[in-house]
């Protein structure tokens, strides 16, 4: 990039004009770097392009685990009414769905609303999750030159753990009671962390990563929670001193770029002897705050919670003053510049799933010194690869994401239903380059999703039971008769709603 500006990018200089700094050849997770695609999937067993308006569950029963070749002919049925012959599922898998053919054929446009924020909480320096906003942030501009080192030994690091949905659920729990007298919340078709939705939208163009997911429906509605397992747990708790030092860069640079108090009530602050300028507080990730929005892909009503850095200015009870903080390192180069924009696409994702308006960018230098500073706004990130060499297509990853709920819920449904079929618990395993295998889980596969706590699958006891009450209490009303009693949502966009 050499110093220039992408002309279609919409940024704020914090600091004195430099060099725009590059991506971050270090950073910990690779960056998602297929060619751009086209799209036109297929599934060799259980593809649907039908989205079901009823969600109700039959009243029939079912063992718990349907013979495999049932499954694989409600599957072929599937596919067979879109007239494609049925393939024939790897081996040991219910069913498959192949990822894009992104050398070909051209997405189909599918509209996401743009999200509306139902809640949120805050988790406390001990992470126990509160219905606040104490963990809430404001930003503030960096100082250039702020070392991200600094403070490493004092880093309060929350370990990895499984990825458990319950703060997410007792969140839409707490939502449903507070709707229940303005006519309750339509009928949700998926409940996830934003994390996780980011990682299936993203799959077409990740050649790196897999990544494993547990997956219910009950009532209608999927649940998606990520499935780690015990060697990748421990690979995560036990990164080596460079992984590790990477990673506290992103939270250092947090700390100089974020305020516990809003601009207008902030007093000079004194900086101890030793504290460098800019900097609030060593980092404790056990600390974080959160936003739960209410969103649509295609048909289906989605509910998706994540972090969020800080807002700027004035939090407004909504996502319009929301930021994204990320650093990268500084461009040296084309290479670096074209490895920047696709590093872009993971940016773009995380911060449209859930509404965020802006990203701030800090680069550094390897050594971890911030040079630069820059403001992107979300909807104009595709806008600066459009038409380049690699350029991703965020209509792919809408269009794939749409097709893997939709088939998802299709298959299931087809699958079995009843009583048995709720407590059902699917795998689905993503290969990078080659799609998702989704299984069925047998008794030991449950056993081990449950992890000796009180669950159902991998929802919390005390959830299952309040949704089995609410199914004993009969239908609920269709989504568009409760739309009408709830409070209104932003209209459908195609790609890219308006802040």
């Amino acid at each position: 990039m050499n110093g220039a500006q992408h002309p279609e990018m919409e940024r704020e200089q914090v600091a004195p004009k430099r060099r725009l700094s590059d991506v971050d050849r270090d950073d910990s997770t690779p960056s998602s770097t297929q060619e751009p695609p086209a799209v036109r999937r297929r599934i060799e067993e259980g593809r649907s392009d039908e989205v079901h308006a009823d969600t109700s569950e039959p009243e029939d029963s079912r063992s718990i685990r349907p013979p495999i070749n049932d499954t694989q002919t409600a599957l072929r049925q599937i596919t067979q009414t879109q007239g494609k012959p049925p393939m024939e599922a790897p081996k040991g898998s219910e069913f498959f769905l192949r990822l894009p053919d992104v050398q070909a054929a051209k997405p189909r446009t599918v509209p996401f609303q743009q999200p509306s924020q139902l809640t949120t909480f805050s988790y406390s320096p001990d992470h126990v999750q509160e219905f606040t906003n104490s963990a809430l942030r404001y930003y503030v501009d960096p100082p250039i030159g702020s070392n991200l080192s600094y403070g490493y030994e004092r880093w309060i690091r929350a370990p990895d753990t499984r990825g458990r949905i319950d703060s997410l659920l007792k969140a839409v729990s707490k939502v449903q009671s507070d709707a229940q007298a303005h006519g309750g919340l339509p009928e949700i078709g998926l409940i996830s962390w934003r994390g996780v939705m980011s990682k299936i939208l993203l799959a077409p163009y990740e050649k790196f990563e897999g990544w494993e997911l547990n997956v219910m429906m009950v009532n209608g509605t999927i649940y998606l929670e990520e499935h780690l397992s015990d060697e990748k747990l421990s690979k995560k708790n036990n990164m080596d001193e460079r992984q590790r030092s990477q990673t506290y860069y992103g939270y250092a640079f947090e700390s100089y770029c974020t305020s516990d108090t809003p601009p207008g009530q902030r007093q000079a602050q004194r900086t101890s002897p030793g504290v460098p300028p800019g900097w609030s507080g060593d980092v404790n990730t056990n600390v974080q705050w959160c936003s739960v929005v209410r969103t649509k892909l295609g048909d289906t009503r989605m509910i998706i919670g994540g972090e969020v850095d800080c807002v700027r200015g004035k939090y407004t009870g909504q996502t319009d003053t929301f930021v994204e903080l990320k650093t990268s390192l500084a461009i040296r180069g084309q290479h670096d510049e074209t490895k920047f924009e696709r590093k872009l696409l993971k940016f773009y994702i995380q911060s449209f799933l859930l509404g965020v308006p802006e990203i701030v960018v800090g680069f550094r230098t390897p050594a971890g010194v911030i040079t630069t500073v820059q403001s992107f706004k979300t909807i104009q990130l595709p806008r600066m690869v459009r038409g380049k060499p690699g350029a991703w297509d965020p209509l792919v990853c809408l269009d794939w994401g749409n097709e893997f709920v939709t088939s998802l819920k299709n298959a299931i449904r087809q699958a079995g239903s009843g009583e048995d079929a709720m407590t059902a618990v699917w795998r689905v395993k993503f290969t990078p380059g080659f799609g998702m295998n989704v299984n069925r889980l047998d008794a030991s596969g449950i056993e081990d999703v449950v992890n000796g706590e009180d669950r159902v699958g991998f929802l919390p006891r005390w959830y299952w039971d309040e949704i089995r009450r609410e199914r004993q209490k009969g239908p609920t009303l269709s989504a568009e008769t409760m739309d009408k009693k709830a409070t209104p949502m932003p209209p459908l966009a195609n790609v890219g709603w308006q802040i």
